[in-house]
């Protein structure tokens, strides 16, 4: 599995670093935290080195600012960041392996708290201005989070290795990695109220123009499950569509453009498709080559397509930028295995 496949790396080595020929090389920004139209990037870090950070990439400037959390606190960020989201003028850092979401001023990057005491934690999603849902790799439950005391407040039990989650038609839709289902939460009572079963290992999930959920399932690689992609309703909760993987696809990371009418995933290189299409595209949009896809985000506003290459899971990764059209913008580094990106639009 691609989605830990770091985690299980053990031992120091040693590597010597080569220079390539880069286009439109960004310059490293040393100064305090500038928010203008650029991109968060979450860098895992090595599971257990306590060296995860965030970097943030200034578009308009094109420049880089390395770990925003170290320079701004004077300490580390933690071991192995998950992913990132701004709500209601604060930023949420999910903080995997160190079992915490640290509260930050998105400009400053400025401790404000330090939610504590989950177990494995993956993705944030509030449900109300009070109230954030929180998915877990071990806990096999959804964490609460009151937002007024930054502080967990309960638990919706949920077998198995919980994932990205969405809010939409009044209720949340939990993807499951290890299950064959995507949970409906209500969160009135905080509790599961139904399941849609979908293929197994369901890791991405977003809502389209239409109000459709797309279910991304990247299937089982020991057990020869290929991966599929579901269309669904989530009122009724029906399966519109079905897009099965051919053998030996195991797809994963899928995001929405900002008109919310195209899906982009990773399947070893960039795929694209529309939500009118009634296949699944055959070539990719950007080949993966010798690289190591690892992360990928679609700018909301210009279709721009960030995709990380994790190299060896030791070195900076590379990030690439493109044109909608697959034309290679520039590349530049970020920190170490980048995860998620998130855009400041």
């Amino acid at each position: 599995m691609r989605i830990i496949k770091h985690n299980i790396f053990i031992g120091v080595c040693v590597f010597l670093f080569f220079s390539s020929c880069v286009k439109d090389k960004p310059d490293e920004d040393h100064s305090t935290t500038t928010i203008d139209h650029g991109v968060y990037i979450v860098n895992e870090g090595n599971f257990q080195f306590g060296n995860a950070s965030v970097s943030y990439y200034n578009e308009s400037k094109n420049t880089v600012q390395e770990d925003l959390f170290q320079s701004a606190n004077n300490k580390a960020l933690g071991d192995v960041a998950q992913s990132m989201m701004v709500y209601n003028s604060k930023a949420y850092v999910v903080v995997n392996n160190s079992g915490k979401i640290e509260v930050l001023d998105p400009q400053t990057f400025v401790i404000s708290a330090t939610i504590n005491g989950f177990n494995s934690p993956r993705f944030f999603l509030p449900v109300s201005t009070n109230k954030a849902y929180v998915s877990d790799y071990k806990s096999n439950s959804i964490s609460i989070v009151n937002l007024n005391t930054n502080m967990i407040s309960g638990s919706i039990p949920c077998s198995g290795w919980t994932e990205e989650m969405v809010f939409t038609a009044g209720k949340v839709f939990v993807c499951n990695k290890y299950r064959d289902k995507v949970y409906v939460l209500n969160t009135s009572t905080d509790q599961i109220s139904d399941s849609i079963v979908v293929g197994y290992s369901s890791t991405s999930i977003r809502v389209d123009k239409n109000g459709k959920l797309w279910v991304l399932c990247g299937g089982d690689a020991q057990n020869n499950i290929p991966g599929t992609l579901y269309r669904i309703d989530p009122n009724t909760y029906n399966v519109e569509k079905t897009f099965p993987f051919q053998p030996s696809n195991y797809p994963w990371r899928m995001e929405m453009n900002g008109a919310s009418d195209t899906l982009y995933y990773l399947n070893t290189g960039v795929y694209r498709m529309t939500i009118s299409d009634s296949s699944l595209p055959t070539s990719a949009l950007i080949t993966e080559g010798n690289r190591n896809f690892y992360a990928l985000g679609i700018h909301p506003n210009t279709s721009v397509v960030y995709v990380s290459d994790a190299m060896d899971y030791v070195q900076k990764s590379t990030i690439y930028r493109y044109t909608k059209d697959a034309t290679l913008i520039n590349t530049f580094k970020a920190g170490i295995i980048s995860t998620d990106f998130y855009f400041t639009q």
